[in-house]
Order: C-alpha cells, then structure tokens, then sequence
C-alpha cells in the first residue's frame, strides 16, 4: 500500500474519485538517494518531460542542482520554479525558443550543423545573462556556451528506447563531428564546451549505465583531444530505469527489476580519474526521480463479467494515464476500501478472481491491468496505481470523449 499520507488524501476526495496524488517528501528522498550514488562533484538536473507538474518542478529545482528543458513550455516552468541552472534540450527549437534560451542563460544542447547556425545568429542578436554556467553572450560581450548532441556510433545500454547508435532524428552523426567544430570556430557567438551524450530511456540494468557513462566520459576526453576542444562538460543524459509492472525480473521478463544504485555507485568510480579536474559531470534523469512519488487513483463505477472475463470500470483510463497501454504492459494496483455505498440496492462485489481494470473511454484499448487478481473488490472501492508520477498525465490525450480532468492533489 501506498504511506498512509496518500491514502489518506485519497480517502479525503469527493466521489467519484479520479485524482493524481503527487508527494513532495519522495521526490526529496528520491533527488537525495541518487545524488549520493554520483560522484562527488557530479551535476544532477531533474528532466521536465517525465512530470511538468509546477510543484513537481519547484520541488525537484530545489531538490537538484537545476532543470532539463526541451521545450518553451518547460523553459518558461523552469523559470518560474526559480531554477538555479537550466540546460536546453531537444531536436526542433524555434528561434523564439533560442532566444529564451538565451534570456534565461541555460545552455543549449545543439542537435546539428543548422541549430549551430541559428543558436549563433540569435546569440549575436541580443545579450542574455550569464547565471549559474548558463549560456552568457550577446552583441560584443563572451560568446554563449553551447555543447554539441551527438548520436555516436557506439549504442547505449538496453532500454525502452534507443537514442544513439542507431538512425534517429536526435543529435549529430559522430562522423561529421569534426566538420561541425570546424564550423563552429568560424562563429564567434558560439563556444563549444564539450557534448550532450543521452542514449537511452528507461535502463534498469545499474552496471550496464555505470559501463556506459565511464565509456561515455573517456570517449568525450579522446573527441576533444583529437579536435582541439577545451573540454568543460560531458552530459551523460538521464535513461535510469523504473519497472512500472512490479514484476521479479524486469519489462522484458529477462534483466533486474529494480535499478540498483549500489552497483551504479561502484561502476561509475573511476570517472573523476578520467575527466579533467576543470571538467562538469552532468545527470539528467527523470522518470527515476518522479515516478515513485506519484498515485494514481480512480474509483470503480462497475464490475461486469463477459465472455469470462471480470472488467473493473474506471472513472479514469489511458486518457490520463497512457503509458500501460503505450508501452502494451499490465500496471499493477493496489485496491483502497470505501464502505460508503449510497444506494438502497445490493453492493456488486467480486472476489478471488482476476480482473481487467478498464477506463471510461469508448475504446477497447483503454485497459491500463490484465488479469490483476484480487482478494476483494467492489463497485465504489479506488484502485491505486503506484510509480505514476513519471510519463502519466503528461504524455495522455486528455481531452479524448472530454470526461473531466483528474483532481491533482500535492502533499
């Protein structure tokens, strides 16, 4: 069961309840844990697309050394949350959103020869501030510091996703390197300080991403040797795994189920030998931050048997909570009691049996768990989803049908 403080917020909530619970305390505990298992030195950075709640944001800006953006959108959150280092990401930046970047400071992780261009262009168009290893620059003021994505040849550990070694629209191919910092010498707004080396999403197997990031940082110190870069930072990117089915051995039914921040501890030991002393060791995860600091809550309306099934009807579904049926998992729950039943007719019960917990969409694919046996359940219990507070309200289509959005509550 979900700390008592949860149950209790959800106990507290008006029928029929749909809400997402997120807690201030984990995302502490969570920010805490995972910087002690970095070296000592290390720059930790909260990435927003894994949950841009703003008091999900202002905890961990507080919580971390900064914030990982790839968005105006985020931009704009990072700053309000008072973000004391804000570092740029993503492949299709506007103009509008370059020039924030600058206004802001943050350092931009440039996706190619033409951002290159663009980032100089901008830079050379109007000052922005210098704040806390932000970008700097203006018109005859220090160039703005930028470091170069790039997709090397070599591929990352597994994961849900691969974003290098492999053909995807993200960052600079390896092999056309040298002719970007040729390029980037001939602009004198700009100033690379090293490379943006994110590979994966969602990596359980802790010696795999320790094996990666030491690879990662001897690889960044041969680059910049070998092209005459002065090497002051190296992001490694976020990828820290978390096993939303619950299960023994992982997604797969093949590696860990949890990642492990003992052996990442150990793994990553010989990094600060590698790197220059002048050097920045930067983190950016996510999901593995956010994800256990979150519950999703959603009161069953009805318990119908067909074709020898038991289906659990949800006020929610995909619609908020998309991830089990993007990624084609069960998400596991947990089932809260409610005695209060306001009708004069018998309470629908079910139990013992396996149950599909199904949303309120007019869809059959709005199955967010499969065949979940429970003890007990009745029409008017809560289920909780657990390890929600990453990839849930954020990636869902929540307007589909126009049911009414969760009640967002923060502890």
């Amino acid at each position: 069961m979900p700390p008592e403080r949860v149950a209790a917020a959800v106990r507290a909530l008006p029928g029929p309840v749909c809400a997402y619970v997120y807690d201030r305390a984990t995302l502490r505990e969570r920010a805490a844990a995972l910087r002690a298992a970095l070296p000592a030195g290390s720059t930790l950075l909260y990435a927003v697309k894994a949950n841009g709640n703003p008091d999900v944001v202002a905890a961990l800006a507080a919580a971390t050394d900064g914030l990982e953006v790839a968005s105006g959108g985020e931009l704009a959150l990072a700053r309000d949350a008072g973000a004391a280092r804000i570092v740029f990401g993503g492949p299709a930046k506007t103009d509008a959103e370059l020039r924030a970047a600058v206004d802001a400071g943050a350092l931009v992780n440039v996706e190619s020869v033409l951002e290159l261009r663009r980032r100089a262009r901008v830079a050379a168009d109007g000052a922005g501030p210098v704040a806390g290893g932000g970008s700097g620059g203006g018109p005859g003021g220090a160039p703005v510091r930028v470091a170069l994505r790039v997709n090397r040849a070599a591929g990352g550990p597994g994961g849900s996703h691969r974003m290098t070694g492999t053909a995807t629209p993200f960052g600079i191919d390896e092999a056309e390197l040298a002719d970007v910092l040729r390029l980037a010498a001939t602009l004198p707004a700009v100033r690379p300080v090293g490379f943006h080396l994110h590979a994966v999403s969602n990596n359980l197997d802790a010696a795999a991403h320790a094996d990666f990031v030491v690879d990662a940082v001897r690889w960044s110190v041969t680059a910049a040797a070998r092209h005459g870069l002065d090497l002051a930072y190296v992001n490694v990117g976020g990828g820290l795994g978390v096993d939303h089915t619950g299960g023994a051995t992982g997604f797969d039914g093949a590696g860990p189920a949890e990642f492990d921040l003992d052996v990442l501890r150990r793994g990553l030991a010989p990094v600060r030998d590698l790197l220059p002393d002048r050097a920045e060791l930067v983190f950016e995860p996510g999901r593995w931050l956010a994800a256990d600091a979150g519950w999703y809550a959603a009161q069953v309306l009805d318990l119908k048997h067909t074709h020898g099934r038991w289906f659990a009807v949800l006020r929610g579904g995909t619609h908020h909570f998309r991830l089990p049926a993007a990624w084609g998992y069960s998400h596991p729950f947990e089932v809260l009691p409610v005695d209060r039943w306001p009708y004069p007719f018998e309470r629908p019960e079910v139990r013992d049996v396996p149950v599909d917990a199904v949303g309120e969409l007019c869809t059959p694919r709005d199955v967010l768990t499969r065949g979940q046996r429970v003890a007990r359940l009745r029409v008017g219990d809560v289920l909780l989803f657990g390890r929600t507070g990453a990839y849930g309200w954020d990636i869902s289509h929540h307007d589909f049908l126009r049911h009414e959005h969760p009640r967002t509550v923060v502890l």
